[in-house]
């Protein structure tokens, strides 16, 4: 909503404390977030609510204009959102850390061979006109900022093209405001904390 101009309030809800469950349950989230709610329609769905901006407010920009761009974009998507719970479990997000020489295991190891290799196709198939992987900003670029994080929160090895990429994501006006809230919380998960 912040790359395309979509005025909107943010809600900042504390997860995992005793008021969390009270405060989501007026939304029909399943107790999850993120969630939208646009003149009472309430969607939740960190994929559902880009897919729905994207068509309401965008025209459909969020997504490539090319329909084999626009399908690949999709999958990959549809990817990170189903996939990788390795990396996920091993490798919590937090904005406060950086960790060197992380050991992770083969399954983590499989989970970022597979996104490296994501990022390499959509950007050696259609991303050669811009520094997103398709080009230009999409909802996939959207979907992948996690696990950029993460790359860079935990030192993965990257080559020169998945770290040109990751410096473009971690150079967004967007992720640099989401990475500066993200720092000044005052919450600690636990069961997402590590400790070295």
């Amino acid at each position: 909503m912040k790359t395309f101009g979509i005025e909107f309030e943010e809600l900042r809800i504390p997860l995992f404390t005793r008021t969390t469950d009270k405060a989501l349950a007026p939304y029909f989230s399943n107790y999850k977030v993120p969630i939208l709610e646009d003149d009472g329609f309430v969607i939740w769905d960190s994929l559902s609510i880009m897919e729905y901006l994207s068509e309401k407010y965008l025209d459909n920009k969020g997504w490539p204009e090319d329909i084999n761009a626009r399908a690949l974009a999709r999958s990959v998507s549809a990817e990170m959102h189903s996939s990788f719970g390795a990396l996920r479990n091993a490798m919590p997000m937090n904005c406060r850390k950086k960790f060197s020489n992380f050991k992770y295991s083969a399954d983590v190891e499989a989970d970022i061979e597979r996104i490296k290799s994501i990022w390499h196709k959509c950007r050696s198939e259609y991303g050669n006109d811009g520094k997103w992987l398709f080009g230009d900003y999409s909802i996939a670029d959207a979907m992948y900022a996690p696990v950029v994080l993460r790359f860079d929160g935990y030192d993965v090895p990257l080559n020169e093209n998945e770290r040109a990429y990751m410096q473009t994501v971690l150079g967004a006006g967007p992720v640099i405001d989401w990475i500066e809230s993200g720092r000044k919380e005052k919450e600690v998960i636990d069961v997402d904390e590590i400790y070295l």
